[in-house]
């Protein structure tokens, strides 16, 4: 049987098209300008001074703008919705200078008194947000937080004019340029929080697609819960002419394998992580778009000292000590992540723990037996919460069996999602779990002052006034060298009453499309937006 040619070109030409490779959504959303993120978990929320999770605060970096801005190479604070800044001699007065024609993405000019207001609630014992201890710099701000002084107007904070924000300190804090960055110090149009009453309550609609306003280089578009979170470019941002992208879509994909998947067939531009198993495979396949960032956090254990039998440091401790961190960093992180001996990263702020916590299992079991537990006798198995993504699990069941074989305890474990995870942690409503703290800026405060009596991040119902009497001392030391010493002496005390066990330091493995640009490596892991553009 023969073929006429023109049958054969029209053959021809059907079986091109049909071969003919789709474009990818990932490639589509180049020429848009769209980037695609993986975030990790669902946020909680989107007000600044609710949220407490890293993923939660990455949304916010699109939304919100601080004074300061924190610069991804160097770590340290530059100049944001604040274009200049002064402190006095004594370090106790600072003066920041506000950009002229600051908007709101309403169109309302954004005031230093906005600042002020936003702060206050911050502040309001009635709102109880986790975060408010990070402003205590400012004068009186513990008080007012606490009840013991009730009037906002004594806390340390003045716009004397419409570009002028001062703020008065209670004691030296010579990093408050890299402070005031933070979301918990992102500014609140206090005008729309009081139409929706959330002024001193959380919780309100404020914070949905269509109500919320911002200040931030994006704004709000869309949010599907378990879906996406959709942010448009603002077109009243101060810098909006240096802003490239036109949206970004955060996806909050919570398991890093079908992360890693939706990356291959071309679904996203970022992935939030990569799992640990594959990093080798990436490194020999396809190192241009494989990324290991340093990332200044800490992995560790949270122990509810109000819960039987963990009230017991000398339980605490044998704990910490049967665990072998470096069996953990090298077999189960397949040296992604470095083990943690201490609870502050090394060179943390030209801060580096002497005190460590060993693998010790001979010193754990004497502990053990001396709390009256003998090879784990009449202990009941302990529960372990852990995050449901790609390590906290696998590192917890190679701890599970640490504690069986070295000391004779049972662990349960239980798997959850980010949002439950947390919520039990803040609630205490667990017995042990797994926890992560990311640094807030470069000094050993961030970690350690977690930990004081009634922390609002501290969450494990320990408290201590010899620990709380360092982390004061430390504040209140005029020379870096006495304030280092202690911060030593918090840590060594941290690590002996073991309210938590240190298990790894963080790093960022992830995957990305050579054609981000902009996307540099950042230490504290929160990227500028406004300067991140795609380029095919």
């Amino acid at each position: 049987m023969t073929f006429r040619p023109a049958l054969i070109a029209a053959a021809a030409l059907l079986a091109a098209s049909g071969c003919a490779r789709r474009e990818t959504p990932a490639e589509a959303a180049v020429r848009s300008q769209t980037l695609l993120l993986g975030n990790g978990a669902e946020p909680e929320d989107l007000d600044p001074q609710v949220v407490t999770a890293y993923t939660d605060q990455n949304i916010l970096l699109a939304l919100f703008e601080g004074l300061t801005a924190v610069d991804e190479k160097t770590s340290r604070a530059v100049p944001a919705a604040a274009q200049s800044w002064e402190v006095s001699a004594d370090g106790l007065a600072w003066t920041f200078h506000l950009r002229d024609g600051l908007r709101w993405s309403n169109g309302e000019a954004l005031t230093a008194d906005d600042f002020v207001q936003s702060w206050r609630r911050m502040l309001t014992p009635a709102f109880a947000a986790e975060y408010a201890y990070i402003l205590y710099p400012i004068r009186n701000a513990r008080a007012f937080n606490e009840g013991a002084v009730s009037d906002p107007s004594s806390l340390g904070l003045s716009a004397p004019d419409a570009r002028t924000v001062r703020i008065l300190l209670a004691q030296r804090t010579p990093y408050l340029p890299e402070l005031v960055a933070q979301p918990p110090w992102f500014p609140v149009n206090p005008r729309v929080l009081g139409r929706f009453g959330a002024l001193t309550r959380r919780g309100t609609p404020w914070t949905r697609e269509g109500n919320l306003v911002g200040n931030g280089p994006f704004t709000l578009e869309q949010w599907v819960p378990n879906s996406r979170i959709v942010v448009a470019r603002s077109a009243t941002y101060w810098d909006a002419g240096a802003v490239t992208l036109r949206q970004i879509v955060f996806l909050p994909t919570e398991s890093a394998d079908v992360e890693e998947r939706d990356f291959r067939a071309g679904q996203v531009h970022v992935t939030y992580a990569l799992p640990v198993a594959k990093i080798q495979q990436y490194r020999r396949n396809a190192p241009q778009r494989l990324r290991v960032d340093p990332f200044l956090q800490t992995f560790f254990l949270r122990f509810n000292v109000g819960r039987a039998p963990l009230g017991d440091p000398r339980i605490r401790r044998a704990l910490s000590l049967a665990i072998d961190r470096d069996a953990i960093a090298r077999r189960v992180l397949f040296g992604a992540y470095p083990a943690a001996h201490s609870f502050t990263p090394p060179d943390c702020g030209g801060y580096s723990a002497r005190a460590a916590v060993a693998f010790d299992p001979a010193l754990a079991r004497r502990l053990l037996s001396e709390a009256g537990h003998p090879g784990g006798a009449g202990l009941p198995p302990i529960e372990v919460q852990a995050r449901n993504d790609e390590v906290q699990p696998v590192v917890m069941e190679a701890v599970q069996e640490m504690w069986r074989s070295e000391l004779g305890v049972r662990v349960t474990l239980a798997t959850l999602e980010q949002k439950t995870w947390l919520q039990n942690q803040q609630t205490l409503n667990y017995s042990v779990s797994t926890a992560g703290w990311a640094g807030d800026f470069m000094d050993p405060v961030t970690f350690l002052d977690l930990f004081v009596t009634g922390g609002g991040n501290n969450w494990t119902g320990w408290g201590d006034g010899a620990y709380d009497r360092m982390i004061a001392a430390a504040a209140e030391a005029r020379e870096p060298p006495a304030r280092m010493e202690a911060f030593q002496g918090a840590e060594a005390y941290l690590l002996e009453e073991g309210p938590v066990a240190p298990l790894y330091f963080g790093a960022h493995s992830y995957l990305i499309q050579p054609y981000v640009k902009g996307w540099t490596p950042a230490l504290l892991g929160f990227h500028r937006y406004a300067y991140v553009r795609l380029e095919q």
